[in-house]
């Protein structure tokens, strides 16, 4: 079946996206043991004991991100890189982390092949960004949080946009859509919060803390 076609049949309706998801080889993303299956719609295993998401998982997330051509975006868990290169087609920049440096390493080589020179790849703890990294309009995180920390919440700019797979390890887990409001007028901060959806049950592998020591 045409992946584009796949993934409409699924429901994802976004061209931009669409585009994207076409645009980007999955096939370079993949173990060359699983290429054949590239384009089928399973997640597939990769190193370091992680997988890369199905393709209709890895467009419907970026569908619901909203994303404009001018957004800052963060992604947690880079894995082979695909999450980030879909988003690379769609926002201004992409910063993604990841706790395996082996995973890190491969995934930057795959995205200069590509020319994505507006992803940056870090080996970093996603529940311990550098200050410096700032503030994104979106945030993705592709590994399975039992909670969202306020960190992470905080790295939101206004009206920005942060989805999780938020549920326990080994199970069932609820993809969230995290929305920060903006204050309704400069006096008034107080109104200030978070907006929470749940949109789809899915099953990731978990985030963990801290960089991995080996792999």
């Amino acid at each position: 079946m045409n992946f584009q076609l796949l993934l409409r049949r699924r429901g994802i309706v976004d061209h931009a996206v669409l585009k994207a998801m076409d645009e980007v080889p999955r096939e370079d993303f993949v173990e060359p043991i699983t290429r054949d299956d590239a384009y089928a719609d399973v997640a597939l295993p990769i190193a370091c004991g992680q997988t890369i998401s199905q393709p209709f998982v890895v467009a419907y997330m970026t569908e619901q991100l909203q994303l404009r051509r001018y957004h800052r975006v963060l992604e947690i868990g880079t894995g082979s890189g695909y999450q980030a290169a879909v988003l690379s087609h769609l926002a201004a920049e992409v910063v993604t982390v990841e706790r395996y440096r082996t995973l890190a390493d491969r995934a930057r080589l795959r995205l200069r092949r590509l020319a994505r020179d507006n992803v940056e790849v870090l080996t970093a703890d996603g529940f311990d960004l550098p200050d410096e990294l700032g503030l994104f309009d979106r945030v993705m995180v592709t590994a399975a949080m039992e909670e969202v920390p306020e960190s992470l919440k905080e790295r939101l700019t206004k009206d920005g946009v942060l989805l999780a797979p938020v549920g326990p390890d080994g199970g069932v887990q609820v993809l969230m859509r995290i929305r920060r409001r903006a204050p309704d007028s400069a006096a008034d901060s107080a109104s200030q919060g978070f907006a929470t959806e749940e949109l789809l049950e899915v099953r990731f592998v978990p985030a963990l803390k801290g960089i991995a020591r080996q792999l």
